[in-house]
């Protein structure tokens, strides 16, 4: 995963997250995270080259709309990326949940 952009990670996170979104459901959660719009132009290109290097799974939802689902290997990457970021992070989210109480 170290070789992703930022907003290719973010997609693999958001597919994650949902139930076999079609790209517009993908489109719809980071517009909303992001606050700004996404055009398609970025959108479909990097979703392809996330299946391109097997992070996610690309099948037909009806004529004109794919469904995408991470692959095995997409959802260990972001395990993977989960834990190394834990290491970093553990302290602050230790001390963010001693304030919360």
């Amino acid at each position: 995963m170290h070789d992703l952009t930022g907003f290719q990670r973010d997609l693999l996170f958001v597919t994650c997250g949902l139930d076999e979104p079609n790209g517009l459901d993908i489109k719809d959660e980071l517009e909303d995270y992001y606050g700004t719009t996404i055009n398609h132009g970025r959108l479909y290109p990097n979703l392809d080259a996330l299946c391109e290097k097997g992070l996610l799974d690309k099948r037909k939802q009806d004529e004109r709309t794919n469904a995408y689902s991470l692959t095995r290997r997409g959802r260990r990457e972001i395990v993977d990326r989960e834990d190394w970021e834990h290491q970093y992070i553990s302290t602050l989210l230790e001390e963010e949940a001693e304030r919360a109480h």
